[in-house]
C-alpha cells in the first residue's frame, strides 16, 4: 500500500512518468503577479471526508525569491509592484453552478481579496458551460477568467487565451502543466486533479452480498446482477439525458493498458476499437451494462443534480465519474439524510497482473481571456486559485501544486494499491494530432453523442449492433488518420 503522505510525484510516478503535451521551448512570458506569502485560505468542506486518512491540507505556494537590490539604488527606480497595486474588475466564468449558488465561490473571492484588496471578482456560473461558452468565444466577451472548454484544441489556445508562462518554468511548480500547453507555452493551470473510476454506494454493495470489488468487466456485470436481484437500487445510472456524464467513460483510456503514451499512440493506431484495446473494453462494458438491463429504465429522463442524492441514499449503486465527484456525492448523501461514509470510489474493473490502474490528469484549467482588459488581476486569480485557495483539498482532488497530499477521498485507491497513469507529452509537431484525427473523423471522443450512440444501440432504440458501431468507428478513424498522416 502506498503512503498518501508521500509527494504527489512519488505517489503517481512510482511506475509511470508524468507529462501531457508539448515540452518545446517558447519565448518566456511575464511572470504572474506575486503576492506576499500568506497561509492557505481555509474554506472548510461541507462534509467530513471519509475517515481513512488524515484530512488533506492545502499546501501554500513557495514565495518567489526576492531580487537582491543594487548597493546604491537609483533615485528614479520605481518601487516593485505589490499585490495592492493589482486592481480592476474581473468576471470569472464557471461551470460550478452549485458552488456559486451555495455562496462558496463568494467565500473564495473574500479570501482572495485579503491578498488582492483592489480586485473585484464577479462570478458567472453556466449550466451548459461547454455549449454556451463555445458560442461566446466567437466574440471577445467570454469573461476575464474561465476554464478552458474541451472543444478548444491545443493549436487554438493562443487565439483565445493569454500565455501564463513556459512549460519549463511552470512545470517545476505545478502538476498537469502540459495538458493545456502548446509549443512550450502554458495557457491554463489545473483547478484540481482527478483519477478515473466509479463512485459507488458501499451499503448497496453490502446488501447485495458483494464483499470484494470487481477486477474484470465480467465480474462487474455479475455484481450488477446481484444488485438488481437483491436490492431496489438501480445498479448503474448513465445520466444519459445530461450527456456530459457519459463522456466520463472516455477518461478511462490509458488505464486499461497502463500506457502513458496512449493518447499519442492513438494518432498512429489503425483500429482503436479492435478487440482487446482500451476503447473496446471500455465501450463494450458500457454497452453490456445497458443491454443486460442494469441501468435506469428510461435514460432519456435522467437528471444530474437529483442523481447525487439518489446514489447518496442507496437508490443508485454506481456511476462512472471522475474522482472530482466524490465530495459532491458525499455532500448530497448527508443533505438527503444519508451518510458520507457510504460513498466509495473504485477503479475501472480491469487489472494487469493483479494490479489496478487508473488514468489521472488535471480537471478543467483556469485561463485568462486574451481580450481581458484586466489581465494582471485575472492572472492573479488564476495563480492564487491554484496556490492558496484550498479548492483541490476541499473538493477531494489531487492538488495542482507539486508536493501536495493525496485526498482522503481516494483512500480506497490506496487500500486497493491502485497505480495512477498520466499521459506523457506528445512529440513536437504532434501535440494536436490525435484531436485533429478525431475531429476529421467526426467521432467526437469527448462529445456526448458518441457514447449516446452506444447506449441507444444497447437499449434497442437504434438498429445498430455493437460490432457494426465499432467497425464504423474504426473505418472513420483510419480514413482520417491516413488523410492527416497519422
Amino acid at each position: 500500500m502506498r503512503s498518501r503522505r508521500s509527494s504527489l510525484l512519488s505517489v503517481v510516478l512510482v511506475s509511470v512518468l508524468l507529462g501531457a503535451c508539448s515540452s518545446t521551448a517558447a519565448t518566456p512570458t511575464a511572470a504572474p503577479p506575486t503576492a506576499a506569502p500568506t497561509a492557505a485560505a481555509t474554506i472548510a468542506p461541507v462534509v467530513t471526508p471519509v475517515p481513512a486518512t488524515a484530512a488533506p491540507t492545502p499546501v501554500p505556494a513557495t514565495a518567489a525569491p526576492t531580487a537582491v537590490p543594487p548597493t546604491v539604488a537609483p533615485t528614479d527606480t520605481p518601487a516593485p509592484p505589490t499585490a495592492a497595486d493589482v486592481s480592476g474588475d474581473i468576471t470569472v466564468l464557471t461551470q460550478r453552478t452549485d458552488l456559486d449558488q451555495s455562496g462558496r465561490l463568494a467565500q473564495y473571492a473574500a479570501e482572495f481579496n485579503k491578498v488582492y484588496p483592489n480586485v473585484k471578482v464577479t462570478f458567472e456560473s453556466i449550466t451548459d458551460y461547454e455549449g454556451q461558452v463555445r458560442i461566446r468565444m466567437n466574440t471577445d466577451a467570454y469573461g476575464d477568467v474561465l476554464v478552458i472548454p474541451n472543444s478548444v484544441t491545443k493549436d487554438q489556445l493562443s487565439t483565445y487565451f493569454e500565455p501564463l508562462g513556459t512549460v519549463a518554468d511552470l512545470g517545476q511548480k505545478y502538476e498537469f502543466i502540459n495538458e493545456q500547453a502548446f509549443d512550450g507555452t502554458v495557457y491554463g493551470i489545473a483547478t484540481t486533479g482527478n483519477a478515473q473510476g466509479l463512485v459507488y454506494n458501499k451499503k448497496v454493495f453490502a446488501a447485495a452480498g458483494i464483499t470484494t470489488l470487481p477486477t474484470t468487466p465480467d465480474e462487474f456485470l455479475a455484481d450488477m446482477k446481484l444488485i438488481k436481484d437483491k436490492t431496489d437500487a438501480i445498479p448503474l445510472y448513465t445520466n444519459y439525458k445530461d450527456g456530459w456524464p457519459l463522456t466520463q467513460w472516455e477518461g478511462n483510456r490509458g488505464s486499461i493498458s497502463n500506457d502513458p503514451n496512449f493518447d499519442t499512440e492513438l494518432a498512429h493506431t489503425d483500429a482503436p476499437w479492435a478487440a482487446g484495446t482500451d476503447h473496446y473494453i471500455i465501450d463494450k462494458l458500457m454497452y453490456d451494462v445497458v443491454n443486460q438491463g442494469y441501468t435506469e429504465a428510461d435514460p432519456t429522463t435522467t437528471a444530474w443534480e437529483p442523481s447525487k442524492a439518489l446514489i447518496g441514499t442507496g437508490k443508485i449503486a454506481t456511476m462512472m465519474l471522475g474522482s472530482w465527484a466524490i465530495v459532491q456525492m458525499q455532500q448530497a448523501a448527508v443533505a438527503a439524510g444519508g451518510s458520507a461514509d457510504d460513498i466509495g470510489y473504485m477503479p475501472f474493473p480491469h487489472q494487469i497482473d493483479g494490479t489496478f490502474y487508473s488514468s489521472a490528469g488535471g480537471d478543467y484549467k483556469n485561463a485568462v481571456n486574451i481580450h481581458s482588459k484586466n489581465k494582471a488581476a485575472a492572472e492573479a486569480w488564476v495563480f492564487w486559485y491554484a496556490d492558496k485557495s484550498g479548492f483541490a483539498a476541499n473538493e477531494g482532488g489531487i492538488p495542482p501544486l507539486k508536493g501536495g497530499q493525496f485526498p482522503s477521498q481516494l483512500s480506497d485507491f490506496a487500500t486497493l494499491g491502485v497505480k495512477l497513469v498520466e499521459q506523457l507529452p506528445a512529440p513536437a509537431g504532434q501535440e494536436s494530432l490525435t484531436n485533429d484525427i478525431d475531429k476529421q473523423a467526426e467521432i467526437g471522443l469527448y462529445d456526448p453523442t458518441f457514447p449516446q450512440r452506444i447506449v441507444d444501440a444497447a437499449r434497442g432504440s437504434s438498429s445498430e449492433t455493437l460490432d457494426a458501431i465499432f467497425a464504423d468507428l474504426n473505418a472513420k478513424w483510419l480514413a482520417a488518420k491516413t488523410k492527416l498522416g497519422g
